[in-house]
């Protein structure tokens, strides 16, 4: 088994959900860095716990779960505040990624895709892909969709909008763009075409997993594993 990695971004309301649920039906691996988020702010967990303590309790629902929408009120609108909640969220968000992806790896899987909002506006994972996608649509289908989806107002779509890095300066970054400012069918031949260049693809980020691994053993395969992503 050989494996790479592929980091999957986005803006809000692209259209990144779409292309997911093609890549899951085809059988790809793909890691949700946003489920993995709210995941690792369950109640009684560690980085729930420093939230709240820097919070404030104003921030909970009365089950004890966290609001995300009031806790996103604050951070969209406070830029110190935003930084202040990765610094909590994202060392048990990456723990828990090198997790799966380790996971896949002994599985076999040729690649994994890694679903990551922020791919490059934190630069924290960009750096480790062989390939980035980036789901695109035009600035006016984002608003649109954006505004009809959350019922917001185009003052506070935008807003959103501006808290993120410009699509169009994301698409430069990438190595493949879906453009999904159309139809769902013209998305999904995209993703298609892209699902097939990844397989036929002789570009690996690991050497061939063998008898060594074995010999190494699964304690010595995460050793390496964390060298290299957080290194």
């Amino acid at each position: 088994s050989t494996m790479f990695l592929v980091g999957l971004s986005g803006g809000i309301a692209s259209g990144k959900s779409t292309v997911v649920a093609v890549l899951r039906e085809l059988g790809c691996a793909v890691i949700d860095a946003d489920g993995i988020a709210r995941e690792v702010v369950r109640p009684r967990s560690k980085a729930y716990r420093q939230i709240v303590r820097y919070f404030g309790t104003g921030i909970l629902l009365e089950n004890g779960e966290i609001n995300r929408e009031a806790l996103g009120n604050i951070i969209f609108s406070q830029p110190e505040k935003r930084q202040l909640l990765n610094s909590l969220t994202h060392p048990e968000i990456q723990k828990e990624m090198l997790k799966q992806i380790l996971k896949y790896f002994v599985q076999g899987y040729r690649y994994v895709i890694l679903d990551i909002p922020l791919l490059f506006e934190t630069n924290r994972w960009a750096k480790f892909m062989k390939y980035t996608v980036v789901v695109y649509c035009d600035p006016p289908t984002q608003l649109s969709r954006l505004m009809k989806r959350n019922g917001l107002s185009r003052a506070e779509a935008e807003a959103r909008v501006a808290s993120q890095l410009p699509l169009d300066e994301k698409r430069k970054l990438a190595t493949h763009v879906i453009d999904n400012s159309g139809e769902r069918e013209q998305t999904r031949r995209q993703v298609l075409r892209l699902h097939a260049r990844l397989e036929d693809s002789l570009d690996f980020l690991w050497a061939r997993l063998a008898a060594g691994t074995v010999a190494v053993g699964l304690g010595g395969l995460v050793f390496l594993l964390l060298r290299h992503f957080i290194s």
